[in-house]
């Protein structure tokens, strides 16, 4: 039961994503509960990872999947994003989507990351993030908090997202 509810979940996700795809790409402002839901999730390498570990940080949280098209577009645009913001308080987490280990490498081999991909295997965090499409992007200020959300494709080393995330950086 717990697989079939993972494979609607996913097949929705995807038909949401190819809408959200071709949306504008810009932050938004987040008006629900500022406080995040801490996880702990284990990446790619076998390492654990705790959201708090992270306070302190200005933090680009994605949710992502290898099926999601403007995912596979960005991440390279995440890597340059990571350089241009390099000696300032800032990180990147990735959340793979519930998808298998073997699948999750495959693609990272194809388009090689440099930040944490984290596993939700159970998409439990998923469903604590009410996350409902590819990509979902969240940034969350120093103690942890939601500041802002953006569903979709986005180009994160551009002159304006770096000028804005690292303001945030000096607050």
């Amino acid at each position: 039961m717990k697989a079939f509810n993972i494979f609607i979940l996913s097949c929705f996700i995807a038909l949401f994503s190819a809408q959200a795809s071709s949306a504008s790409g810009t932050l938004k402002l987040y008006k629900g509960n500022l406080s995040s839901p801490e996880f702990n999730l284990t990446d790619m390498q076998g390492n654990k990872h705790s959201l708090s570990d992270y306070q302190g940080n200005i933090v680009l949280l994605q949710f992502w999947a290898t099926y999601c098209t403007p995912c596979r577009k960005e991440m390279p645009t995440m890597n340059n994003l990571i350089k241009k913001m390099d000696g300032k308080p800032f990180k990147i987490l990735t959340v793979n989507m519930a998808e298998a280990k073997p699948d999750v490498q495959k693609f990272i081999d194809q388009v090689p990351v440099d930040f944490p991909v984290l596993l939700d295997s159970d998409g439990a965090i998923l469903s604590q993030w009410k996350v409902f499409a590819a990509p979902a992007n969240f940034i969350l200020d120093k103690k942890g908090n939601i500041l802002f959300t953006l569903y979709g494709g986005i180009e994160w080393d551009s002159e304006e997202m770096v000028k804005k995330l690292s303001t945030l950086t000096s607050m």
